[in-house]
């Protein structure tokens, strides 16, 4: 098949075991990322199949009805950036593996190294080494301190395994299905939302994008938390209510930790985000690991070979086989 892989950056699949995979196949790896859907269409004119890089690209009708080769999206996980009826439209299979029971234990790592690297201001005193100074202030200790996980899911509860390991105590809320599930666990769930987010000293995001999370988080939210409290956002920035996060940090009370961000690559070097002293930002690298990668990219070219093979497999529209 002539397979095409969009938003390597950095040409990281080719030296991974897993790409040994799509030995036989004819391969074209797209290193850069290219938004507009016509001038896409023209790269990948003659694709039988695309490897997506989780959500970097978005795939619509406007890109799937110029490609009449393509018989297959190849990818895992979450799939909110795919247009799935346009692709059973188009005669296109969409193939992901949703992997249950196994968390992103990279995006669970990322979680802790940036409330600890907050914590202890890692950033800044290490910009004040290397510009020739010495320490540039004092940061605080994580231990005994009040770890709020919103969302009762794999990677929440990975997160919250670390917290428990460094003596951080951890509070819970979620939607009612989700503290449902909790209470039925037997862990400590925060009285009320809003006294969630007032007695945590870190409040970290765990749920998924959908139509019904978008802008669950809000402004009433971020001004329940205590002055000096830290929110971390290793999840998708869609959950926060637009500019609710930015009118919080300009008033300079609450600090944050966040790895994703309403435009993807954000690259607008005067966004707030990007410039308050109180933000420590990563550009939405939780899962960005070569370790993840091998993982994410065995199930996805094994789904290639699959579908190669005439008996595809982890199929979410089905119907396109009729």
């Amino acid at each position: 098949m002539k397979v095409h892989i969009l938003d390597d950056w950095f040409d990281t699949l080719r030296g991974l075991p897993c790409f040994d995979l799509l030995e036989g196949h004819d391969v074209t790896v797209w290193k850069d990322h290219e938004p507009d859907p016509d001038r896409l269409a023209a790269r990948v004119k003659d694709a039988e199949a695309l490897v997506l890089f989780r959500e970097r690209t978005k795939i619509g009708a406007d890109l799937l009805e110029q490609l009449p080769n393509l018989k297959l999206v190849s990818q895992r996980s979450v799939y909110p950036h795919i247009d799935v009826e346009a692709c059973t439209a188009n005669g296109v299979m969409l193939c992901s593996n949703m992997h249950a029971g196994a968390p992103s234990y990279a995006a669970a790592e990322l979680t802790l190294a940036l409330i600890l690297a907050s914590y202890r201001q890692i950033p800044q005193q290490a910009a004040s080494i290397r510009s020739g100074n010495w320490q540039m202030g004092v940061g605080r200790t994580l231990r005994g301190r009040t770890l709020g996980l919103y969302g009762y899911g794999r990677i929440a509860k990975a997160v919250a395994e670390y917290a428990d390991a460094m003596g951080v105590n951890v509070q819970w809320w979620s939607s009612e299905e989700g503290r449902e599930r909790a209470r039925a666990d037997g862990v400590t769930l925060a009285e009320s939302r809003e006294a969630f987010f007032a007695t945590s000293d870190v409040v970290s995001l765990h749920v998924r994008l959908k139509p019904t999370t978008h802008g669950i988080i809000t402004a009433d939210d971020l001004a329940a938390m205590s002055p000096r409290s830290l929110l971390v956002n290793t999840s998708r920035s869609g959950l926060i209510a637009p500019g609710v996060l930015e009118a919080e940090i300009e008033r300079g009370r609450i600090h944050a930790a966040v790895d994703v961000f309403d435009q993807e690559p954000l690259t607008d070097t005067t966004h707030t985000l990007l410039t308050h002293p109180n933000v420590l930002p990563t550009p939405h690298v939780g899962y960005v690991t070569e370790d993840e990668f091998d993982l994410q990219f065995t199930d996805i070219f094994e789904q290639v070979n699959a579908f190669a093979a005439g008996a595809p497999i982890h199929v979410i529209n089905p119907e396109v086989q009729q």
